[in-house]
């Protein structure tokens, strides 16, 4: 069943339409960027065995024993690359708020380009560009993961061109801050529960994203995806049959002086009866600008009435910072 409360829009048009079907389009992506935060998109071109293929890889990683999935973890904190043990993170850290942490383990999937060389005067962006680690198992995992992220590498160039247009930009005004872009791809298994939760544990903690967009994908079990509206209200977030969800980061959000929304969302837990069906996996793509990208204030975002609420930064640094913030039991 589809959500009532998250619009879908097809954005077959923002592909192959004509001027008036991507007019009407762009309205509706403008919309839904200013008062949710969050849309859900079909005509995305995605061919479903990509979606499939990439699935099945990462449950037949997530099934590995923990030893062999240790193999493929990160070499270095706030590394985003390989294996992240389960409980290993809590979200709702990156918000400043103390608690417990999430229920999952991942895998995280960086840049299939080679940027370092671009930022050999910034030493610090080497961690955004390292090398990907991969897994020794299943030998089928690269090649499925690298093609998931190539077509949600597209898919993302064509919704940030389409988010241009709706804030009354050039389409291409993004390009020059994404074509070294630093996007992660995680696989996010969320197992079935085998322990008592601590007070406030959730599958994830209720958090915004960190940088411009978001591109999710999920299996359909108990414990989902909920998003809080504008009331306060916490909704369930339930993708049709080929949907995606798309949601907007905090990057976006101090991009447009906040008159598009960055929305707190989190991950909740399955009910008792339903547990025992309820193992989720999700792949997330977060697109992350150019790690040097300005997120300032764009033009037509503030007004002497409404200056800038945000300090200028770059992409690195935000999502260094938030990065850092995610990791528990730090020293």
């Amino acid at each position: 069943m589809t959500s009532s409360i998250i619009p879908v829009i097809d954005i077959t048009p923002l592909r192959q339409g004509t001027a008036q079907q991507k007019q009407h389009t762009v309205k509706a992506v403008r919309t839904a960027c200013e008062t949710i935060g969050f849309l859900l998109i079909s005509g995305h071109g995605i061919a479903p065995e990509i979606i499939d293929g990439a699935f099945r890889a990462a449950f037949n990683f997530f099934d590995l024993p923990l030893a062999d999935k240790q193999q493929a973890a990160a070499r270095m904190r706030g590394q985003q690359r390989g294996y992240a043990p389960f409980a290993s993170k809590g979200l709702a850290a990156t918000l400043g708020q103390e608690a417990p942490p999430d229920l999952r383990e991942s895998f995280f999937l960086g840049p299939l380009e080679d940027h370092r060389v671009s930022y050999a005067h910034l030493p610090e962006a080497t961690v955004a560009y390292r090398d990907n680690i991969w897994p020794v198992q299943p030998r089928d995992f690269q090649s499925h993961l690298s093609a998931y992220y190539r077509a949600m590498e597209d898919l993302a160039q064509t919704l940030m061109s389409a988010f241009a247009t709706a804030l009354g930009l050039s389409e291409g005004y993004f390009n020059d801050n994404i074509d070294k872009h630093f996007s992660i791809l995680a696989a996010h298994h969320y197992p079935v529960p085998t322990v008592a939760l601590l007070p406030g544990q959730l599958r994830t903690g209720a958090h915004t994203d960190f940088g411009s967009l978001t591109i999710i994908v999920c299996t359909d079990a108990p414990g989902g995806l909920q998003v809080q509206m504008a009331d306060g209200e916490w909704h369930d977030v339930q993708p049709g049959p080929g949907e995606l969800i798309v949601n907007l980061g905090d990057m976006m959000a101090r991009w447009t002086n906040n008159r598009w929304q960055s929305t707190l969302h989190r991950v909740i837990n399955p009910p008792i009866e339903q547990a025992a069906a309820s193992r989720r996996l999700s792949l997330g793509y977060f697109m992350h600008p150019n790690y040097d990208a300005p997120i300032a204030c764009l033009p037509g975002c503030s007004s002497p009435e409404n200056p800038p609420a945000y300090a200028p930064t770059t992409a690195g640094r935000h999502i260094r910072d938030k990065i850092e913030a995610s990791y528990l039991n730090r020293s």
